[in-house]
């Protein structure tokens, strides 16, 4: 119950929030849903307060208070929250209203004027609109966001205005009703007023690599998705509908099954059509869906720059385009068609695929990140061993239930109707004539399913192709970061990057090195770069991403780091905080330390003394101990244990790390911690606390025992500092209130304390005084911060499989109202 209420008192106090930064959206929003609630846009209300060629000029002000039915409304609410919002902060809310009632005004009477001269010059399509009536507000809601494209940075502005205008490019003329041709005719007026009246003087920057690959990633899936939008829609209205046919193939109606079949003359035709229309629901909606689905494969792969695609894309395109030219010259020759509609509604499809492969040619050398040989071998070996396996199952399995097929096939029939099968069924008619259907259970599941089952595997293979790093493990490589490492030294994590699993990435004069390692097509990096160059690195290994369709994050880097790549542009949010234990004038007096001096005397007075090992030279005795105590940790959790920048058993082996034991005279061991060097010119100045581990029976202060006797130990050695590490997700609280991504943060810090007590460690390191200094994460687009996210938890727990996901889920919820440690100040 208390957890419903804090969430309540969070969204009462977002909405709130909203009110503030945005009122005139948010008060356009009440009123919209209120007049939609007491007057239901059913036909007859839309007939008087809709606007179209026979309505009266003032119903262009009331269509705004209505949509066309509850997806409208919803869609709508999303769209104005996201750029009203915006705008309002950009503008204010008077200049927000100007522009949104002239784009919605203006747009909707310029609409009715296209409308108007179609039905004048004759087409189809326009004069269909005459008599109909359209509302809701999204046609000035378009012009306000592409109005506000003009005061957006040139990244968002591109891809802002490209989506946006392609979406309703895409409603326009393959769903085509009069709402969806108002919104592009308001969209138009939301350009002009913003070329106008809003375009700055800011200095016009150069498209880079990565944001072209996503321009002409987006073109691509634009084409995809037309016509599933047209094949989607139950009344498909816009020019293009046919070209749904091309890339979304559907099945044949039963009356158009019935007009086939009566006509003596399509005997094979018929018989095809029929066997068409016999396919199940999903294995019929993922064929005729095939072609686009494919596109949009190849967009994700375009989008990650990967040269197959680009090869793939530009053959389907070409093909695509002389498959159109062909169904033009037919359609041609059909007397019913005008010159209107054939110069525009057959001429415009060819155009399109002839367009991107335009693009696709002009951008080639974007697209330029080949796969490895092996990743080649691996994928054609996968594709052409699910071909064999599925043929065969499909021949032999079939010949033994031949029963279920009508009429009863021989293996040459079996093999003969082979191709037909990994063919969308809309394809066979008039290409492939079907000899038999399909009658019982696995009959049905061998004709209908083999395709299905092939296009799914062959699909996520080339996304797989486009996600994945294919990392080249380099034992040179990591012996040179190790040395710049020893020689440059770095922040208390540095050690960290010579953990397996990173990878690494040189200036190309040597001498500075990023750790990084590629999770969900994000490279993540490990602590600050190496070396005496960080900007340079920073922007060589930016650029070394974008080739490579990746996005950067630096993870948990100093402040300086921050403040050097905010000149680059890119953002930051605190993810840890480092604890930094000075030692030369540490002493454990005064009140502040009286829980170490405790932890120090109850381990004298028990005889358990503290000694320093290396794992790998320890007795077995000691290292069965350690791994048992490790094991119990884990099994205490009942989850993975955690990785990335979270050490376990096996970096207590790594060259340079020390473990400090806690034994007693029984030679048990009751608590062990490991310490990473950290050096600077050739020297190790310091230390890092890594993994920490207790027995569940044994001494109780043995973690504050063991670093307190490091501590001592380590100042007499002559090291300058002790690093306790950074706790994830938790921070110092220095009274600044957290705003966006940090806020964020701070919840999942909270959702995440009663699993894994990031808090409450954070909370125990304040008992030795230390020094705080904040960890960040730096990234260059705000937009890849859900992926960004997906990759850190990905490599902080690369072993949670769907169970234990569950049972940390379960987790978090049962122990969600116990107390948490109070904030650290």
């Amino acid at each position: 119950m208390n957890g419903v209420v804090a969430v309540a008192r969070r969204a009462r106090r977002m909405i709130a929030r909203l009110f503030r930064t945005a009122p005139l959206t948010c008060s356009f929003l009440v009123v919209f849903w209120t007049v939609g609630t007491l007057a239901p846009p059913v036909d007859e209300v839309l007939e008087r307060v809709g606007f179209g060629t026979d309505s009266p000029a003032w119903t262009v002000l009331t269509s705004v208070l209505w949509a066309m039915d509850l997806p409208g409304y919803v869609a709508t609410t999303v769209f104005l929250l996201v750029f009203g919002a915006l705008a309002e902060r950009e503008f204010g809310s008077l200049r927000t209203a100007a522009i949104f009632l002239v784009s919605h005004v203006v747009g909707a009477f310029l609409g009715i004027s296209w409308v108007l001269l179609g039905q004048a010059a004759g087409w189809w399509w326009l004069d269909s609109l005459v008599g109909h009536v359209a509302a809701g507000p999204s046609i000035g809601g378009v012009g306000l966001a592409l109005a506000l494209t003009f005061r957006l940075p040139p990244l968002w502005r591109r891809r802002v205005r490209l989506f946006t205008i392609l979406s309703v490019l895409v409603l326009t003329l393959y769903s085509g009703w009069l709402e969806d041709l108002l919104r592009l005719s308001g969209g138009v007026v939301g350009l002009l007023v913003g070329a106008l009246f809003l375009k700055g003087g800011g200095e016009h920057r150069a498209r880079t690599l990565q944001e072209t690959r996503v321009l002409v990633a987006l073109l691509l899936a634009a084409s995809a998705l037309g016509p599933v939008v047209a094949m989607l829609s139950p009344n498909q209205d816009g020019p293009l509908w046919w070209f749904a046919d091309v890339v979304a193939v559907v099945q044949p109606s039963q009356d158009e099954v019935a007009v086939v079949c009566g006509n003596p003359d399509a005997v094979d035709l018929c018989r095809t059509m029929l066997v068409q229309l016999s396919y199940g629901r999903f294995p019929a909606l993922v064929m005729s869906v095939l072609p686009a689905m494919l596109l949009l494969v190849l967009a994700e792969g375009l989008r990650r720059g990967r040269r197959f695609a680009w090869w793939s894309a530009l053959v389907c395109n070409a093909a695509y385009a002389a498959f159109i030219g062909w169904y033009v010259v037919e359609a041609a020759q059909i007397p019913e068609r005008g010159a209107l509609d054939l110069a525009f509604s057959y001429s415009v499809p060819m155009l399109v695929p002839l367009a991107i492969t335009v693009v696709l040619l002009v951008t080639r050398r974007h697209f330029d990140v080949a796969l490895p040989r092996r990743a080649v071998v691996r994928f054609w070996r996968f594709t052409l061993g699910s071909v064999a396996l599925l043929s065969a199952l499909y021949v032999f399995g079939g010949y033994l239930v031949r029963d279920e097929l009508t009429p009863a096939p021989g293996f040459s029939e079996l093999l003969a109707d082979l191709p037909a099968r990994f063919l969308p069924p809309g394809y066979l008619v008039g290409l492939v004539p079907l000899q038999f259907s399909a009658d019982g259970f696995v009959g049905a599941l061998l004709f209908e399913y083999t395709g299905v089952v092939f296009w799914l595997i062959a699909l996520a293979g080339l996304l797989m192709a486009s996600w994945r790093s294919w990392p080249t493990a380099c034992t040179e490589a990591a012996e040179r970061a190790r040395a710049l490492m020893r020689r440059h030294g770095g922040s208390s994590l540095s050690y960290m990057t010579t953990w397996r699993g990173n990878q690494y990435w040189f200036t190309p004069d040597g001498e500075t090195a990023i750790a990084y390692r590629v999770v969900a097509t994000i490279a993540l990096t490990v602590g600050d770069p190496i070396g005496p160059a960080p900007l340079a690195a920073v922007r060589g290994f930016a650029q070394f991403c974008a080739r490579n369709g990746w996005t950067p994050c630096l993870y948990s880097v100093g402040a300086a780091t921050r403040d050097a790549v905010a000149g680059l542009g890119w953002s930051a949010v605190q993810v840890a905080e480092d604890t930094v234990v000075e030692l030369e004038a540490l002493s454990f007096t005064g009140k502040k330390w009286q829980d170490v001096r405790t932890a120090l005397n109850k381990a004298a007075k028990a005889g358990i003394t503290a000694e320093w090992c290396t794992f790998a030279d320890a007795p077995f005795a000691i290292t069965d101990q350690i791994r048992s105590i490790s094991a119990e940790w884990v099994a205490d959790k009942g989850l993975p244990e955690m990785g990335f920048t979270l050490g376990g058993l096996e970096e207590l082996t790594g060259e340079g790390v020390r473990c400090l034991v806690a034994v007693d005279a029984d030679r048990t061991v009751h608590g062990v911690t490991s310490w990473l060097p950290v050096y600077a010119d050739g020297e190790v100045v310091g230390w890092t606390l890594d993994f920490m581990r207790r027995r569940s029976e044994g001494f109780r202060g043995s973690m504050e025992f063991l670093i307190a006797s490091a501590a001592t130990s380590l100042k007499e050695e002559g090291a300058r500092f002790l690093s306790l590490s950074g706790a994830p997700l938790a921070r110092l609280d220095r009274g600044e209130p957290p705003r966006g991504v940090q806020r964020v943060l701070d919840l999942t810090g909270q959702v995440l304390e009663p699993v894994y007590g990031f808090r409450s460690l954070f909370a125990f390191k304040a008992k030795f005084q230390p020094t705080y200094r904040p960890m960040f994460m730096a990234y260059p687009d705000s937009a890849a911060l859900p992926r960004i996210a997906n990759a850190v938890s990905r490599a902080y727990l690369p072993h949670l499989n769907a169970r234990q996901g569950v049972r940390l889920a379960g987790k978090m919820i049962i122990r969600s109202r116990d107390r948490e440690p109070a904030p650290v100040r």
